[in-house]
């Protein structure tokens, strides 16, 4: 029988299906129970956003708070110039300070929606490993904590396992990586009391190094939770679309674009991302869930307006439930519809439909968008587009012109 814990936090762990392995579960259960437990998530600085592939651990982080206890989000300002190799066929590009602390600011500017930063004890707070990993003495650095790692078990772990099998190179940059994982749980625990990991599955080896040096080094007993790797029905990786990445800020993924990833949901997908994404009461996510036919649909709005209210705020989550109303039921136009602004120099003597399919970011190459044509799936302001080298001049885009890629994808195309 499965072990059922006391503390709110790790009862919602299990029951909306984030929790995939946990350390020792009874034991941090009687630790959750006595009181404030600090608890981090690390994020590394590579992108001015994070995507939709990210959101669970977004909302763990948010949970910790909901329920009493202290989320800590590590920025790792100086992991990213190391770059983890977990996932990866090839090195991650290396930034410099300045991209790095961009795409810091960027990212914060996320976390603020989910949870309430401050100075209190279940406040959440953002540090930098930069602050303490840009000063190590790497001489003494190796001599404290490299006795503690053996080669055999790194090349074990899957992060470097997975590369050396698929005859990827892994720089010995990069395999650094875990050490310094292990090391930042062991700063945090020293400077706030961290006492748990929380990550993907594909980082359980990582935290179990970070415990295991946080209990030698400082006696400290530590724990870690991680979380099944999310994919939708079809296998395809969480937070992608033909689109490209799913960016949780506006000004990389619009609020509608937002919503309409999530009411295109698959059906067998409907009830899990409920449970996970939203902070809809158990019951009436089972019921959505068990809706059938044409009725599945009200639920996958019901999943988009609540998620985009959350990331977006609601006003903006109300905006694009009308927007798509207007777009798929009523036919409008809607102005909340993702814009393209071209000027006059771009049209020149004319742009072909293609193009402009193109410059939409509705298809990547010209031929996509003969493709698109020839499977009658491309429509200017839902007229079906049949000739690939229709020409458009700067007087046919004077007013806002709405494309289509199929049913689901639509953009305003319009001259500056």
């Amino acid at each position: 029988m499965t072990y059922q814990p006391k503390a709110e936090f790790l009862r919602v762990m299990q029951t909306r299906g984030f929790m995939k392995d946990c350390t020792d579960l009874e034991r941090l259960d009687a630790v959750m129970s006595a009181g404030v437990v600090p608890a981090y998530i690390g994020f590394d600085c590579t992108a001015p956003s994070l995507h939709v592939g990210s959101l669970l651990q977004i909302m763990m982080l948010r949970w910790m708070q909901k329920t009493g206890h202290k989320p800590i989000v590590l920025m790792g300002g100086g992991t990213t110039k190391v770059g983890d190799p977990s996932g990866k066929d090839e090195s991650r590009k290396l930034l410099d300070n300045a991209a790095i602390g961009e795409n810091k600011r960027g990212i914060f500017s996320v976390f603020e929606k989910y949870m309430a930063f401050g100075d209190g004890s279940t406040d959440a707070v953002m540090l930098d490993n930069a602050d303490w990993l840009d000063h190590l003495n790497y001489i003494d650095f190796l001599r404290e904590y490299g006795p503690h790692f053996t080669i055999n078990r790194m090349l074990t772990f899957d992060s470097v396992r997975l590369r050396l099998d698929r005859e990827q190179p892994l720089t010995f940059l990069e395999f650094n990586y875990m050490l310094l994982q292990a090391y930042d749980f062991v700063e945090l625990y020293r400077r706030t009391g961290c006492r748990l990991q929380l990550g993907g599955s594909d980082q359980w080896g990582n935290i179990i190094n970070g415990m295991e040096l946080g209990r030698r080094v400082e006696q400290a007993e530590l724990f870690g939770i991680t979380t099944p790797l999310i994919a939708t029905a079809d296998g395809a990786k969480m937070g992608k679309s033909a689109a490209g990445a799913i960016w949780l800020n506006a000004d990389m993924r619009s609020p509608f674009e937002f919503w309409q990833f999530w009411r295109n949901t698959m059906d067998a997908d409907v009830g899990r991302f409920l449970r996970l994404f939203t902070e809809l009461p158990l019951d009436e996510c089972a019921r959505l869930e068990a809706l059938e036919g044409a009725e599945i649909n009200e639920a996958k709005k019901v999943l988009a307006t609540a998620v985009t209210t959350l990331c977006h705020g609601a006003e903006a989550a109300a905006q694009a439930e009308e927007a798509a109303r207007q777009t798929f039921e009523q036919g409008a136009l809607s102005e909340d519809l993702p814009t393209v602004t071209l000027s006059a120099a771009d049209v020149g003597d004319g742009l072909s439909i293609g193009q402009v399919f193109i410059r939409a970011g509705l298809v990547g190459t010209g031929k996509e968008a003969k493709r698109l044509i020839a499977d009658s799936g491309a429509r200017l302001d839902d007229s079906l587009v049949t000739d690939a080298g229709l020409m458009l001049s700067a007087d046919d885009l004077g007013s806002a012109r709405k494309l289509s890629a199929g049913k689901k994808r639509h953009v305003l195309v319009k001259i500056e």
